[in-house]
């Protein structure tokens, strides 16, 4: 029995390739004079789109009331994604960073630093959205992740393609969690899991020297060309070194051992100065990306709380047990580069000061 196709769906499909084509060839003169990016207003001129279509920052998607039919799916996307920039732009996102202190104890409240949306996460924003709107650049992005995901991990696909890079803090809010002045430079830092460094940038400029560790070796060859010493990953615990701050940022979730990864951290700090700087995302997902069939760690750390403030409290009784005390700690958002669809993601970080606790006094 044969197959036939009605002449309305060829039609359509016919119209579909066109406008595609179309799309790519006019992205492409854009390109040859050297205006990759996309005009918000002749997009919204062309397709002759409303203002109507509003759309809520908080999350990755544009509402699904009043949106326009766009035929081309590629026009879609990034219209949406222009709405979805407005909206953006025009947002301090405080809930990124607000806290319900009347759910935490008296002491978890006194020590809760209260931040805001400042200059270095309007620049690295700004950042995304323009990489976001180099279509031709996105299309390579998309086209490639898929191949090069056969045999490579996400982060290592990340590095080679030199996109996804983080954002957590800025350096005025590094100073202020440290009791750091702009002019301190001191001791050794050392960032564990650091990708691409840009987030270990923020922190390295207060240190003498700089050392980090990544299972990635992409990430890790770009972290020595940026002038950092790269550790071994199984052997760092070991080399003797002493650290005035350990930074441990969106680990603990990705690892396999995280208490193991704590008595390891606790060892290697400097006594009496030294400090642990350790985020995790909320709601607490462990997934361990490298060396595991399952993705399920081999130390499972009990984290059921049903927001934040219960997981931030669940959090601080584990750090606890490792011997940490905490001294300050707060809710940053974990931003990271976006795609054709969207400039941006976004999770929720709760960020930590943790000291080592007295031997006498640890439980």
């Amino acid at each position: 029995m044969t197959c036939q196709v009605s002449s309305t769906n060829k039609a359509d499909f016919k119209y579909e390739t066109f406008t595609f084509c179309l799309s790519l060839l006019v992205l492409l003169i854009r390109v040859t004079f050297g205006q990759e990016t996309v005009d918000k207003e002749e997009l919204q001129s062309q397709f002759k789109m409303s203002d109507d279509n509003s759309m809520d920052s908080r999350f990755t998607a544009p509402r699904a009331v009043a949106q326009p039919y766009i035929r081309s799916s590629l026009a879609r996307a990034v219209y949406y994604k222009f709405k979805e920039d407005e909206q953006n732009q025009n947002d301090r996102h405080v809930y990124w960073y607000r806290a319900i202190l009347s759910r935490l104890s008296q002491d978890l409240c006194g020590k809760f630093v209260q931040f805001d949306q400042d200059d270095g996460a309007d620049e690295f924003l700004q950042n995304c959205q323009e990489k976001s709107d180099a279509i031709l650049s996105q299309i390579f992005y998309s086209l490639a992740r898929p191949i090069l995901n056969v045999f490579m991990t996400q982060t290592s696909i990340n590095g080679l393609l030199r996109r996804g890079s983080m954002y957590i803090f800025s350096k005025p809010q590094f100073e202020q969690l440290m009791n750091y002045t702009a002019y301190h430079k001191q001791g050794n830092l050392l960032d564990l899991g650091a990708g691409d460094g840009m987030v270990t940038a923020q922190m390295s400029s207060y240190f003498n020297q700089t050392y980090a560790t990544e299972m990635s070796g992409v990430m890790a060859r770009k972290l020595s060309s940026m002038g950092y010493h790269v550790l071994d990953v199984d052997q760092w615990a070991e080399s003797g070194l002493k650290f005035d701050v350990v930074s441990c940022l969106n680990l603990l979730d990705r690892c396999d051992k995280p208490m193991s990864l704590l008595a390891q951290i606790r060892k290697v700090l400097s006594p009496d100065t030294g400090r642990l700087l350790v985020a995790t995302v909320i709601p607490f997902k462990p997934y361990v990306e490298f060396n595991s069939k399952t993705h399920e760690p081999s130390e499972f750390l009990r984290v059921t709380g049903s927001n934040f403030e219960e997981q931030v409290d669940q959090l601080v009784s584990i750090f606890r047990q490792a011997g940490f005390v905490v001294e300050k700690f707060t809710r940053l958002p974990y931003l990271c580069e976006g795609d054709l669809r969207h400039s941006f993601y976004v999770l929720t970080d709760a960020l930590f000061v943790l000291k080592a606790a007295e031997e006498t006094t640890a439980s």
